[in-house]
C-alpha cells in the first residue's frame, strides 16, 4: 500500500509547489506504478488506459466554453451588467441602503447559479459583471469579501446540489460513475437520483457559512477608493471587458437569438442528457443567427475552448491517475490496514477521509479531478464500514468539494478575484481564498461528517 501513498503524497506535494497540476498527476502516477512494480512500460499503460474515462467530461467542458465565448459575443452579457449598474445607481442615493445590498447579493447569487447550469457560461460572467459594480459596491462601502463568498458559494453550490449544466457533469458522468465503476467489484451501486438528496446536507452547510459571512463576519462597512475604470480594460484572463457604463447598441434581433439559444441548450441538455450535444446546438444557432460571422466560427470555438482545456486536461489526467492506482492492487490492503489502524468507529473514518479529501483538493484545485482519485479508495473504504449508498455519495461528494471553495489555483476562487480586484483593491488569497476557506470549508467539514453519520 506504500505505492499508492507514495502516489498521492508527490502529486499532492508538486501541486502545492505549484508545479501544474496535470504534471503533478503524471509524476504521482509513475512514482506509485514504479514503487508498485509495474515498470516504466506498465506504468504508462496502465495511465494510458484510463485516460478515455475522462475525455467525454473533458470535451463537454470545452464546448461549454466555446458556447460562453459566442454568448459574450451577442452582447447579452453586456447588457445584462448594463440594465443592472443603472438600477443600483438610481437607488444608491436613497436612505434604504440595506435594500440596495440585498438586491446585489440576490444578483450576484442568481448570476453565479444561473451560470452553472441555465446560461451555463461558469466563471465567464464575472469579468464582465462584476467590474462596472465596483462603484456601487465603493458607494456603500459593501466588503468586497463578502461579494467573493456570494460568488464562490453560487459556483459550488449549485454543481454540488442541481444535476442540469455543470452539476450535471460533477454530480452524474464524475461522482456517480466512479462511484459505480469502483463499487462494482464489491456488488456496490447507486442510482443518480438519490445523489441530490444525499448532498443537500453539505450544501445547507455551506448555506449556513455563507449566511455568517454577510451578516456577521463582513457586515461592517469597509472603505475602498474610488479608481474611474478605462472603458475598456482586460481581466485576468485576457478577456476584453466592456464599459457598462456606456448603454450597449445591440440589434432586438439579437438578443431574441441570443435568449432562444440558452433556452435551446438547456432544453437539449434536459432531454438528451449531454452537455456536448447541447453546447453545439447553442453555438450553432448563435452561429445561424449571425452573432458571429463565419470566418470567425474558428477564432470563437477555439478560444471558448481553450478557456475551459486546463480543466478538462486535468480531469483526464486524473482519469489516468486513478487508473494506475487500480492497477498497482494495493487499495485493498490500504483499505484493510485503514480499517485496522482506525478501528470500528464510523465517526473517526468519516472525519479521516473528509481530511483527506481537503488537502488533496486543496493541491489540485478542482472538485471535478479529484473525484477518480478519491473513488477508487474511499468506495471500498465505505463499504468495509458499513455506510449507505446514501452516506458513500455524501462523503465522497463532500470530500470532493472541499478544498475547492478555498484553493488559490481553483476557479471558484481565481473567478471572484478576476473581477473584484480590477482596480486593484482586493487581494486574492486575503480576500478571495482565506474568507471562502473559513466560511465554507469548515461548516462542509461539519455538515459532511452529519451527513456521513445520519444517512
Amino acid at each position: 500500500m506504500f505505492a499508492i501513498i507514495a502516489a498521492i503524497g508527490v502529486m499532492f506535494g508538486l501541486s502545492l509547489a505549484r508545479v501544474p497540476v496535470v504534471f503533478a498527476l503524471v509524476i504521482g502516477a509513475v512514482t506509485g506504478g514504479l514503487l508498485a512494480g509495474l515498470g516504466l512500460q506498465g506504468t504508462l499503460d496502465a495511465f494510458n488506459n484510463g485516460l478515455g474515462g475522462g475525455a467525454k467530461i473533458a470535451l463537454a467542458y470545452g464546448v461549454l466554453g466555446a458556447f460562453a465565448l459566442a454568448l459574450a459575443r451577442s452582447g447579452l452579457p453586456d447588457l445584462l451588467a448594463y440594465k443592472l449598474v443603472s438600477t443600483l445607481k438610481g437607488d444608491a442615493n436613497v436612505q434604504s441602503q440595506n435594500k440596495v445590498k440585498f438586491l446585489i447579493f440576490f444578483t450576484i447569487v442568481a448570476a453565479a447559479v444561473s451560470s452553472q447550469n441555465l446560461i451555463p457560461v461558469h466563471i465567464a460572467f464575472i469579468p464582465v459583471l462584476i467590474p462596472p459594480l465596483l462603484s456601487v459596491f465603493n458607494h456603500l462601502k459593501l466588503d468586497r469579501r463578502a461579494v467573493a463568498c456570494l460568488l464562490t458559494f453560487g459556483l459550488c453550490a449549485t454543481y454540488m446540489l442541481v444535476p442540469v449544466g455543470f452539476g450535471a457533469i460533477f454530480l452524474n458522468d464524475i461522482l456517480g460513475q466512479n462511484i459505480n465503476t469502483f463499487g462494482k467489484p464489491y456488488g456496490f451501486e447507486i442510482s443518480y437520483d438519490q445523489i441530490p438528496s444525499a448532498m443537500a446536507i453539505p450544501v445547507f452547510g455551506m448555506f449556513m457559512g455563507l449566511l455568517v459571512a454577510l451578516f456577521f463576519t463582513y457586515r461592517k462597512p469597509r472603505i475602498y477608493t474610488e479608481i474611474k475604470l478605462e472603458p475598456s480594460h482586460h481581466s485576468i484572463s485576457g478577456d476584453v471587458v466592456s464599459d457598462a457604463n456606456a448603454k450597449p447598441q445591440i440589434a432586438k434581433f439579437t438578443l431574441v437569438m441570443a435568449a432562444f439559444a440558452v433556452i435551446a441548450t438547456l432544453s437539449v441538455q434536459l432531454y438528451s442528457d449531454s452537455m456536448i450535444l447541447a453546447g453545439l446546438v447553442g453555438v450553432a444557432i448563435l452561429s445561424c443567427a449571425g452573432i458571429f460571422k463565419w470566418k470567425e466560427a474558428d477564432d470563437v470555438i477555439i478560444t471558448g475552448m481553450r478557456m475551459m482545456a486546463l480543466v478538462g486536461f486535468i480531469m483526464i489526467a486524473a482519469q489516468g491517475f486513478a487508473s494506475v492506482i487500480e492497477a498497482t492492487n494495493q487499495v485493498p490492503a490500504l483499505v484493510n490496514a485503514s480499517v485496522e489502524w482506525i478501528g470500528n468507529s464510523k465517526g473517526l473514518a468519516a472525519f479521516l477521509m473528509l481530511l483527506v479529501g481537503l488537502l488533496i483538493t486543496l493541491g489540485i484545485g478542482s472538485s471535478f479531478s479529484t473525484v477518480p482519485i478519491l473513488a477508487i479508495i474511499y468506495v471500498p473504504l465505505c463499504i468495509q464500514f458499513g455506510f449507505s449508498p446514501a452516506a458513500t455519495i455524501a462523503l465522497i461528494g463532500t470530500a470532493a468539494a472541499l478544498g475547492d471553495a478555498g484553493s488559490p489555483a481553483s476557479d471558484s476562487t481565481l473567478g471572484p478575484t478576476s473581477g473584484l480586484n480590477m482596480d486593484g483593491q482586493h487581494d486574492h488569497m486575503k480576500d478571495s481564498v482565506v474568507p471562502t476557506f473559513i466560511h465554507f470549508n469548515i461548516p462542509l467539514m461539519v455538515f459532511g461528517w452529519i451527513a456521513a453519520m445520519v444517512l
